[in-house]
């Protein structure tokens, strides 16, 4: 009974999904009507969202046994499994949507790289002034970031041997490949070869690594445990966010409410276990832990949901549309530049996170503007 108390999100969760498979035809938002189907749709978006919060506990644990970069890259890594899962079951149903990659891949770009960094910046500048993190490895992340954003987003615009933002086969699988060597070659160094330079610096290490339990107050139990708990939990938040696009898609166009809002709630969900707990790192002057998330989800993304998507789309046939608007390729620019001149110094401010939020607020003010 202790046990299903503490990991009661995961329970309801699993609950839920099985009245929506059974009942599936009967709640559908066609048979609930308008009303039903928005109190359906903010109860599934509730309680996916309580169980983000066990995705956290069970990574955080999994950081404090396993220790820096090791946590960090379970949370980012399982975050991102939860997005390339969920497009790629979406595209396995066959489903009409060749720009979802796109869509997701750059609403989560802008959360992380804009809203998330914006506000651990933001409010770990205004509780500690200045904060300090490793540059070297903030330097790195930005390397591998950039050219894979830009390859992946923005050149598939512009190429003449396919139109509409898609790829030709040969530059297809030259893209895959580029990807998955880049992220590989990254983890190698991220995990065993420079993993110092993803640690805090030399004289906040100590400090860092001496409270971190008693700062979190998590339970920590055994390596197997938590590590169960948080695929149960990541699987759960996977198939309940197919059943949630459902209900948001209908509820956008009974409101006519933009297209690309329903990528963002879904972005959102998927982020919420990352977006805590980069955070909670920054207010606990840990900004060196809230960097690693917060770039290494962004690479993430990219890195992996690149080459799954277009192995999908190889083995189903199915179109993939890749490449950006130009506003949004002028406005991914944008947010590269300034992060690289975010991450250029070793110390943060008040003032860097002003400036992401502020092009976060430029991205939601977009979406609503294309209406």
């Amino acid at each position: 009974m202790k046990i299903i108390r503490q990991e009661l999100a995961t329970v309801c969760c699993f609950l839920l999904l099985i009245v929506l498979l059974f009942l599936k035809d009967s709640l559908s938002p066609e048979r609930l009507g308008n009303n039903q189907s928005v109190v359906v749709l903010l109860a599934v978006f509730f309680i996916m969202l309580w169980c983000a919060f066990n995705v956290v506990r069970h990574a955080e644990s999994l950081a404090v046994i396993l220790g820096e970069p090791y946590g960090t890259l379970i949370l980012t890594l399982s975050v991102i499994l939860i997005e390339v899962a969920l497009i790629s079951s979406v595209m396995l149903t066959g489903a009409d949507s060749p720009t979802l990659a796109r869509d997701t891949m750059f609403s989560v770009v802008m959360i992380i790289l804009n809203g998330l960094v914006g506000i651990s910046l933001l409010l770990g500048g205004w509780r500690h002034k200045m904060q300090s993190y490793n540059v070297q490895g903030a330097n790195v992340y930005l390397s591998v970031l950039i050219p894979l954003a830009v390859l992946g987003l923005v050149m598939p615009s512009y190429t003449d041997s396919t139109l509409g933002g898609t790829l030709s086969p040969l530059l297809a699988i030259f893209l895959g490949v580029a990807a998955t060597v880049l992220y590989g070659v990254f983890l190698a160094i991220q995990t065993t070869t420079h993993s110092d330079i993803f640690q805090p610096p030399e004289n906040k290490r100590k400090q860092v690594t001496s409270t971190e339990n008693h700062e979190h107050n998590l339970i920590v139990k055994t390596l197997s445990y938590h590590i169960i708990m948080l695929i149960a939990a990541i699987l759960v938040i996977v198939f309940l966010s197919k059943k949630l696009a459902v209900y948001i898609d209908h509820v956008i166009a009974l409101t006519h409410a933009p297209v690309e809002l329903g990528g963002f709630l879904i972005a959102a969900i998927i982020l919420t276990p990352e977006g805590l707990s980069a955070v909670n790192s920054a207010l606990a002057n840990k900004l060196q832990r809230s960097v690693n998330i917060c770039l290494g989800s962004a690479l993430a993304t990219i890195g992996l949901t690149i080459p799954a998507v277009l192995c999908v789309s190889w083995i189903t046939a199915l179109p993939v549309e890749l490449g950006l608007a130009p506003l949004e390729s002028m406005l991914l620019a944008l947010t590269l530049v300034v992060s690289v001149v975010t991450f250029v110094s070793r110390r943060t401010n008040i003032m860097q996170g002003i400036v992401h939020l502020t092009l976060f607020a430029a991205y939601i003010v977009l979406i609503f503007d294309s209406v």
